[in-house]
């Protein structure tokens, strides 16, 4: 999906970008996911699962611009991604085209400026354009950081996936699920 850029001003002053990924930014975005993957837990994936190539990753955020149903979105400060987000959907049953999923990661030194907050805000208001009617998102239960920021942008818990997660040192960790109307 193309969006017009957003503007927002960080807690700490800077001034962040908030648009959709550009191809040519592939090699960074696969940086990103790696280096996001290594910094916290809390994610689908570990680093070492972190597939994606520069040339694949191109050819994904080119198609990401074309898509009907999705929205990439990426943050940018000082001139680098800080994080990435994205709402996707499935228009393939109707009983389920009013859902859509969301996802977002942020490097670590970029937490707590409010880019959370305002990446969450504009996914909803990308879903509506969508024409979705509702978000719905997977946490791990022991993320508190981010349990606090998807219930201070109106999500509640609607579910819980007992043992939905098993890290590589043997213990398991339920995920949460999160929904939000639109």
């Amino acid at each position: 999906m193309r969006f017009a850029e957003k503007t927002i001003i960080l807690k700490d002053g800077r001034t962040c970008i908030l648009k959709p990924p550009a191809p040519e930014m592939a090699e960074e975005m696969v940086g990103i996911l790696k280096r996001v993957a290594a910094e916290t837990p809390f994610l689908s994936r570990y680093p070492d699962e972190v597939d994606a190539t520069p040339e694949g990753e191109k050819e994904f955020l080119a198609g990401s611009l074309e898509s009907t149903d999705s929205a990439l979105v990426i943050a940018i400060v000082d001139g680098k991604i800080a994080g990435h987000a994205g709402v996707y959907g499935s228009r393939v049953r109707r009983k389920t085209r009013h859902r859509c999923t969301m996802g977002i990661s942020l490097l670590e030194e970029y937490w707590g400026l409010g880019i959370g907050t305002a990446v969450i805000g504009y996914l909803g208001e990308l879903g509506k354009q969508l024409g979705y009617e509702q978000m719905e998102l997977i946490m791990v239960a022991e993320n508190e950081r981010a349990g606090a920021l998807y219930r201070k942008c109106g999500f509640a818990e609607c579910g819980r996936q007992y043992r939905g997660m098993k890290f590589d040192d043997g213990t398991y960790h339920d995920e949460i699920l999160m929904v939000k109307m639109l």
